[in-house]
């Protein structure tokens, strides 16, 4: 029973609302989002279904929105920067909807023009559309249509306050340290895994500590970006498996480390999106343009975690092992300070040297 004066509440916070969207999305359920004076019914492109895309068609005039990099592909005029909000002509199919989302046959099918784009009214919701499609680890593109504002609650939808979501969606998510466990590994018998959960329902990071820290010294730490095809298939396509081990047997070697595992695969934007990268790679296209034409940035990470991590287990300064630059700005301006770099030149092959050339070229690595 439940102390008295002490009032409960069901009601879903804005955390998990988003949560829901996410979900929702990747299972082709259309989501609401509600500003000051509209709303829209948006719906990921990568999943919708066609009954839903006929009854989405059946609300009004659709758009297509998608990001300026994939605008930039298709040279169509991205009014808005960073999004471009694409007329859907009458009568255009569910086809030609995904064609234009996803670049897999645009050298097969290059001429998908003219596209008519919007450069009038605001564009705030189908920036958060193309976002909520990112953080949910999809194609960023979302067909989109105007409705009531009472839409939602008619047919259970889930509905977003993007007044309230488009902060929150840039800010850092809280990470809550959930469980820490001994695991001796080859490279070190004294390792301890800690597993974080950020709380807006995203994928959880780990820590895996090598030996007893100082945590009044700089630690020799790193970040790493989880990467299923090279850490646990043995890719040779990418240096991430060899740079793991790497760094763990220095670590063990050491006697102490820090090596922070995050979970943001395809520098972030999830394990489907890095095959379609691959496979756009196979076309001819080098990484950054791989990714430019699936509509996302050179890099999509957040390495703030990385930094919230550290900071959590009480970590103020890093020896950092790392090639990339990004990384250690991010570190010092997230409070954590790099008293040193430590270079990290491993697992380079016959596969794999274009890759990192372009690391050099166009992320500045230092290699």
């Amino acid at each position: 029973m439940l102390p008295k004066g002490r009032v409960v509440t069901f009601e879903v916070d804005l955390n998990e609302t988003l949560a829901r969207a996410r979900g929702d999305l990747r299972m082709g359920v259309p989501v609401v989002l509600r500003g000051q004076d509209r709303a829209l019914v948006i719906a990921a492109t990568e999943t919708l279904g066609q009954d839903r895309f006929e009854a989405i068609c059946a609300l009004g005039q659709i758009e297509l929105v998608l990001t300026g990099r994939r605008a930039e592909t298709l040279k169509a005029r991205a009014y808005d920067g960073d999004v471009a909000r694409v007329c859907v002509p009458t009568g255009a199919d569910l086809t030609w909807i995904k064609v234009l989302s996803d670049p897999a046959d645009d050298l097969a099918n290059p001429m998908k023009g003219p596209l008519r784009t919007l450069r009038d009214g605001a564009a705030d919701l189908e920036r958060l559309a193309v976002d909520l499609c990112k953080s949910a680890r999809l194609l960023p593109a979302a067909l989109c249509v105007e409705v009531d504002t009472d839409f939602a609650a008619e047919r259970i939808l889930v509905t977003v306050d993007a007044q309230k979501a488009q902060p929150l969606m840039q800010d850092q998510s809280d990470l809550e340290h959930i469980v820490a466990a001994r695991v001796p590994l080859r490279a070190a018998e004294q390792a301890r895994l800690h597993i974080f959960r950020p709380e807006n329902g995203a994928e959880e990071h780990y820590a895996i500590e090598i030996g007893r820290p100082d945590r009044a010294a700089p630690v020799l730490a790193r970040l790493h970006s989880a990467c299923a095809t090279g850490d646990l298939l043995g890719s040779l396509k990418c240096d991430c498996g060899p740079q793991l081990n790497a760094a763990l047997e220095a670590m063990g070697q050491e006697g102490a480390g820090v090596l922070l595992y995050l979970n943001q695969e395809g520098r972030g934007i999830g394990l489907a999106n890095k095959m379609r990268a691959y496979a756009l790679q196979d076309q001819g296209f080098d990484t950054v343009e791989a990714n430019h034409r699936l509509g996302f940035e050179d890099d999509e990470r957040d390495f703030r975690l990385g930094a919230q991590i550290l900071q959590k287990m009480g970590f103020s300064a890093v020896r950092l092992m790392t090639n990339n630059p990004g990384k250690i700005a991010i570190m010092e301006r997230s409070g954590v300070a790099v008293a040193e770099r430590v270079p990290l030149k491993v697992g380079q092959t016959a596969y794999n040297e274009k890759y990192l050339a372009v690391k050099a070229s166009k992320s500045g690595h230092m290699l």
